[in-house]
């Protein structure tokens, strides 16, 4: 995979670049190492027999390249209960695939509410003081269109944590945008 945008909110890619160089080289080396491979035949009506890039291969590739530089999940446990509401419910938790220091990273080919989501679970453990930031990374509108439909893109993403300005998230993130190298195009 190639890494063709990156962006930086609340100085996310300084504070990676600053405190935390190996973890930086590192999750570049993690991208780089993943070969998308359009393995998965369309059996959608707009693209049937079309052969697309495989999300669920992807991240088995992420995973494991992940997990062999000891990048471990993050799973905190919590009872939920709300204002004037009797029921309580417990074990419920928040989660981070990857995570190594104070550093956690989300590779997300999902919908688009799990992309804002996770900036979400990245402002819960930042204000948890279990994290100084956070890293999305997440497919290009290019990539995306080769890709089962559902999956979403990161310009979408960026646009909206710029239309909300400081607000939200309020924890320095770094998106990167990836695609396919050109070889596998």
């Amino acid at each position: 995979m190639k890494i063709i945008y990156e962006y930086s909110h609340l100085g996310g890619s300084e504070i990676l670049q600053v405190r935390y160089p190996e973890i930086s080289k590192e999750i570049y080396q993690v991208i780089s190492n993943v070969n998308a491979k359009r393995i998965k035949i369309s059996k959608e009506k707009t693209m049937l027999g079309k052969k697309l890039f495989s999300p669920k291969n992807m991240n088995s590739q992420f995973t494991k390249s992940f997990r062999d530089l000891n990048y471990t999940e993050i799973r905190d446990y919590y009872t939920l209960e709300i204002p004037n509401h009797p029921l309580k419910i417990s074990r419920a938790y928040k989660q981070i695939d990857f995570v190594k220091e104070k550093v956690l990273v989300e590779v997300q080919f999902g919908k688009y509410a799990f992309m804002f989501y996770d900036m979400a679970k990245f402002q819960y453990f930042f204000n948890e003081n279990k994290a100084d930031v956070g890293v999305e990374i997440v497919p290009c509108y290019y990539l995306q269109k080769e890709m089962s439909s559902g999956v979403s893109y990161g310009e979408q993403l960026i646009y909206d944590i710029e239309r909300l300005k400081r607000h939200f998230p309020a924890v320095p993130v770094k998106v990167i945008l990836i695609d396919a190298d050109n070889e596998n195009l």
